[in-house]
């Protein structure tokens, strides 16, 4: 048997024998976390931008004004 073959046939034996895969209550616990993180950073970093402003589009952010102010 080629190399090749060989290589899939353990791969396929790997997959199927020796990997533990989670179950479907596992899978969507793991996907609320990811999601939950997702949205925590996306946040932060509306956040970020809110406060520190984007310079291109006009809004000096918070920070921009008050600067302004005490200027």
């Amino acid at each position: 048997m080629s190399k090749f073959g060989e290589y899939v046939k353990s791969s396929y034996d790997e997959l199927v024998h020796k990997v533990s895969w989670p179950t479907f209550k596992e899978l969507q616990s793991s996907a609320i976390v990811v999601a939950v993180a997702a949205i925590v950073i996306a946040l932060v970093v509306f956040v970020m931008d809110v406060v520190f402003g984007v310079q291109g589009w006009g809004w000096k952010g918070l920070l921009g004004y008050f600067y302004q102010i005490f200027a």
